[in-house]
């Protein structure tokens, strides 16, 4: 279980914290820090992008670019992160269920800090919608919402596919 403080109030979480909550880990882990925490709904954080990243060396050779399905991805795992320190979703996994009006508006580049804004819009059991932005500096680099599902962990692992 995270070290850091569950509760309702605003929190911070470093790289560790974070890996104790998701199950993502390098090169898939797009979240380096939480900087501001309202558990259950709202979070705000940071990725810190570097030319080492393994999406860089083909996203384009010519110039790297980060691709918008990892900035939607990163904006996820941030959400999902805000989601799990709610107790009642502790043991559970967010998964992508649809993601609407998003908007890609400025290209993310090695050196860039990417940082993220998630907002819960709705929950009902397991089931719910957020808004989601990501910037670097003052340019917005994508918007929009993101719809999601929490399952049980186990449930995962035992899925067929069909």
């Amino acid at each position: 279980m995270t070290t850091a403080a569950v509760s309702e109030t605003k929190t911070v979480l470093d790289i560790q914290q974070i890996k104790e909550l998701i199950p993502h880990r390098y090169p898939f882990l797009l979240v380096d820090r939480v900087t501001d925490l309202e558990a259950g709904k709202s979070a705000k954080g940071y990725k810190n992008l570097t030319a080492n990243e393994p999406f860089f060396q083909g996203h384009f050779p010519f110039r790297a670019i980060m691709p918008g399905v990892l900035m939607v991805e990163a904006l996820a795992q941030l959400a999902c992160i805000a989601i799990l320190m709610k107790e009642e979703y502790r043991e559970k996994l967010g998964v992508f269920t649809g993601i609407d009006g998003f908007k890609f508006r400025a290209m993310v580049e090695p050196g860039d800090r990417l940082d993220m804004e998630v907002e819960l819009l709705k929950i009902k059991g397991p089931v719910g919608k957020l808004k989601a932005i990501a910037r670097v500096g003052d340019k917005v680099a994508c918007e929009g919402e993101i719809s999601f599902s929490m399952i049980d962990k186990e449930k995962v692992a035992t899925m067929k596919r069909d």
